[in-house]
Order: C-alpha cells, then sequence, then structure tokens
C-alpha cells in the first residue's frame, strides 16, 4: 500500500506560498507613469490603437503621419 509522507508535502506547499507571497510588490511613484500608458489598458480598442500608433511612429525612423521621426527602435 502506498503512503505519501507528509514532510515533502508541506515543504512543497511552503515553498510555493513563499514563491507566491514573494512576488507580490506595490509600484513607486515613478514607476506609476509607465503603468498608466495607454498600452497597458484592458480594452481590446484602445489597446490595439496604441500598439498601432506606436509601431507606426517608430518605424524605419520616418514621420509615418504621426509623430515626429525616432531611431526606429521605439526608444525615442
Amino acid at each position: 500500500m502506498l503512503r505519501v509522507q507528509p514532510r515533502p508535502l508541506l515543504i512543497a506547499i511552503a515553498l510555493t506560498t513563499a514563491f507566491a507571497v514573494g512576488g507580490c510588490a506595490g509600484a513607486r511613484p515613478y514607476e506609476r507613469e509607465l503603468l498608466a500608458d495607454p498600452i497597458m489598458d484592458f480594452a481590446v480598442e484602445s489597446g490595439s490603437e496604441a500598439r498601432e500608433l506606436k509601431w507606426l511612429e517608430a518605424r524605419e525612423g520616418s514621420l509615418g503621419g504621426v509623430g515626429g521621426a525616432g531611431g526606429g527602435c521605439a526608444c525615442k
């Protein structure tokens, strides 16, 4: 008959809990600006429009009809 040993199970539960709790962190004030970017919105229309706008602004460093010329790497 097979018996499950409680010690490895408890260790696995403790490690899983430690990793889950360790991943919780707050955003610092200077990081909130990046999180408030329209591309971070969960709405389908606004997200796709923001991604397309970002792509149009960054492609080949050209004007693209929107915004100014960049380096082509999206870093502006």
